[in-house]
Order: structure tokens, then sequence, then C-alpha cells
């Protein structure tokens, strides 16, 4: 989950044209966008190395034992070695993704004002976020929205404007969580504990849906999409359409990310390295914005309770046995003060 640039309704100055369906970036962050004289187009700001992810056919878990005991270690190896992997034959029919991508993209052209308000969508209060809330540099600003909803918004919504949107997601949300259970048993498995941990403590009653938008920005790329953080839960599942911009840290570097419209992204978050002692790794990434084209990604959060405990499952711990709750709130506040997040080192033994 993204607390690392935690985006939020609550800004000071609103927009002079709430029918809009776009965010109020430019009259929002004036001063710090006034200081900044945008690069020329033909300049080359970031030259970074386009990579392609690890790609593991989850199809060969059904087949015998030998290439289904190759594929779990494929998952393993690239969770310690990358924390990022890409999946196909994963179980999310593209008829499902296809029609998520378009309801998300009317839900966002919806007027600023109803995403504001909560209208409409009948999300709990505070699901639309944008931005940043206070950011006192560029570096602090995401250019983006979002729609961050509990799974328990998804279920059973009869009171929704477009019953559409609501099927969709609870199709994506259903089969996205039978991939994220299964892959988190496989790497539980790999470190040798067959658990039963993530059936007990990730139910479908605290996990997340994000459905992003990263609008065209005219000072890209001198503003992050999303800003760089890690993210705090277990599994993260992404599908990202073909514009790319997620990046990530790989041997001390930043790369990009070749996109791959047949396949989902994984990645491990902060809770997952913490239990499995370090053994899995969760990696900083970003997203980088885009002067011409629009962007739109839907992930799934693997979540427990915010009372479930998280301890290593081995002896001597890397980090100090600590409740899902405490870890967000100890990152809420450190977003607050130092306007980005520090994450596990707070909880090393």
């Amino acid at each position: 989950m993204v607390e690392s640039n935690s985006i939020s309704v609550h800004h000071q100055n609103q927009p002079s044209n709430m029918e809009s369906p776009e965010p109020p970036f430019q009259e929002t962050y004036k001063s710090l966008l006034d200081d900044t004289k945008p690069a020329p187009d033909n300049d080359v700001v970031w030259t970074i190395e386009e990579r392609e992810l690890p790609l593991i056919d989850l199809s060969r878990l059904n087949r015998g034992e030998e290439e289904r005991e190759d594929c779990k270690r494929e998952i393993a190896a690239a969770s310690k070695e990358w924390g990022f992997f890409q999946v196909v034959n994963h179980g999310i029919s593209r008829d499902i993704l296809e029609q998520m991508r378009r309801e998300q993209a009317k839900a966002f052209k919806r007027p600023f004002r109803e995403k504001v308000n909560d209208e409409g969508l009948n999300f709990s209060a505070g699901c639309y976020r944008w931005g940043t809330p206070s950011p006192t540099c560029l570096g602090q600003l995401s250019w983006s929205e979002a729609f961050h909803v509990p799974l328990a918004d998804v279920s059973g919504l009869d009171g929704l404007t477009s019953t559409l949107i609501s099927s969709t997601m609870e199709q994506f949300a259903i089969t996205a969580s039978d991939l994220a259970q299964k892959l988190a048993e496989i790497l539980a498995e790999k470190i040798g504990h067959n658990s039963t941990f993530f059936k007990e403590n990730c139910l479908p009653s605290t996990c997340y849906l994000r459905l992003n938008r990263y609008p065209p920005c005219p000072i890209s790329p001198e503003v992050f999409g999303l800003m760089p953080h890690t993210d705090s839960d277990f599994l993260t599942i992404l599908h990202q359409d073909e514009i790319g911009g997620l990046q990530l840290v790989k041997d001390g570097k930043w790369i990009a990310v070749k996109p791959n419209q047949e396949a989902l992204i994984i990645n491990i978050g902060d809770l997952f390295q913490a239990w499995s002692n370090g053994d899995y790794r969760s990696v900083e990434h970003r997203v980088v914005t885009n002067k011409l084209a629009e962007r739109f990604s839907t992930a799934y959060f693997l979540c427990p309770s915010y009372d479930t405990l998280i301890q290593s499952c081995v002896e001597p711990s890397v980090y100090r046995r600590f409740s899902f709750g405490e870890f967000r709130k100890q990152v809420q506040e450190d977003v607050k003060r130092f306007g980005h997040k520090i994450g596990l080192p707070r909880f090393l033994v």
C-alpha cells in the first residue's frame, strides 16, 4: 500500500471548475511548479535501462511434479533476487482486465466534485485520493489520482450507480485474492513453512483494490506519477496498461519495467520481507509521468487485519514483532514528519 505518498483530497485550494474531471494540480501546487523550469522536449533527462521482469508461466503448477517444483523455485528465486516478477496464465481473464480498464476510465471521468465528495460510487468516505497533502518539493509530489477501495466496499454493492463496475471489480478481486493466496503459500513453502497464516489472517475484508490514473504531466519528468516507495502489504498484484512508467531498484540502480499486456506484475511487500526474515525483498519502486499520455493501472493488496502480529518465521529475527496497525501508524507519522516513508528500518531488532 502506498502510504509513502498517501494521496488525499484534503487540500486547502479547490479548483475553480469543479465540473472538470481533472484534479487541480496546476492551481494547488502553483508555488512548487513556478519554481521549476520544464526541460526542453529533446533533452534526455533520465537515461534508464528498460528490462523485462522474470516471467513465470503459472500453468506449470498444474503439470508434472518436476515442472511444478521448478515453477515454485522460480517464484521464490525472483522474490529473493528482484522482489518483483510477472506471471502469465494467472487465472484472471483478458475480458475481466479489459472491462476493468474501461470501467475505471469511466469512474475517473466523473466531475472532480463528485469524486472529492464520494458521490455516485458509494465507496467508503475518503476512497478517492489525489496529489500529495503537503509536499515541500517536487520530489514529494505525486501527479496521480486513485480510488483506494476496501474489498468490503466491493462485495455485494447493490447501490452503485454503475453495477457494471461493481461486478467487474468483484470478479477481479475474487480471482486476484485466489492468486495472491496461492503465491503466498508457495513463498512460505519455499522457505520451509507450510503455513496457514495467510488464509487465516489475509481475509477479503482486510484487503484492498486501488484503481490508479496518471494524467499527462506538462513538466514530465521532473514530477513523479508516484514517488519512490515500498508497499506496506504482503503481496501486490498489478495490472498496468501499455504506456509504461513503472520503475524499480535493481542492483543499486533504477530500471524501467517493460510493459507486458499478457502478464500481471507481482511484488513483495514490507510485511513479507519481515515475515520471511529478509529472505524475500520489498523493493523500492516508483511511477514516472508522461507528457502526452494518461496511464491506468489496477492493484490488489494482500493485507492482514490491523491487529495481526507480524513476526519472523525463523530465529534469530532481524525485525522485532509488530502489528500491522502499529506499522501503518509509524509509516503515516514518518510521512507527515519527514515527507517520506522510513518503513522496516524502524522495526529492526
